[in-house]
């Protein structure tokens, strides 16, 4: 089996797994199923440089994040640019691009907290007060596997 294909497998799994489970179980499996549509997005086209790495590196901490600012992304009418600060470590701040249609059912506001777990494919983003995730931001490999293929004969 390839790479790509073991890849595509365990995501495959994955999925399954989280709409077997009790908790969340219709949140997930929504948020993982529209995967390269609305609710998902590549990390290089989604995530702005960490204000706290010289290099501006697209590296996330996993943990809860103080939303400081919400803007539309200039030249995307359709995409939600939020600045996130983390609550432990006032140092450690980064933008997130989100299409509005992952935010269509609840917005995110100016103070609110965001969670962010790391995933083997990516990041989520949840909400913090349900854990209800509303965003994933895909490695670009693992976004690319997910795109829509002609299948020809």
């Amino acid at each position: 089996m390839t790479t790509s294909l073991l890849r595509r497998a365990l995501f495959l799994a994955m999925i399954a797994a989280a709409a077997a489970a009790p908790v969340h179980a219709d949140s997930i499996a929504s948020s993982a199923s529209s995967a390269g549509s609305e609710s998902s997005g590549s990390i290089s086209d989604s995530i702005g440089g960490s204000s706290n790495s010289s290099t501006k590196n697209k590296r996330v901490a996993a943990g809860e994040y103080r939303v400081i600012d919400v803007a539309q992304v200039p030249g995307k009418a359709d995409t939600t640019r939020m600045t996130l600060r983390a609550a432990a470590d006032a140092a450690q701040e980064f933008t997130l691009d989100v299409p509005n249609r992952a935010l269509a059912q609840r917005g995110v506001n100016t103070g609110e907290l965001v969670r962010v777990n790391e995933r083997v494919y990516g990041y989520e983003f949840a909400y913090a007060d349900s854990k209800q995730p509303f965003f994933l931001a895909l490695q670009d490999n693992w976004y690319r596997e997910l795109g829509s293929r002609q299948v020809t004969i």
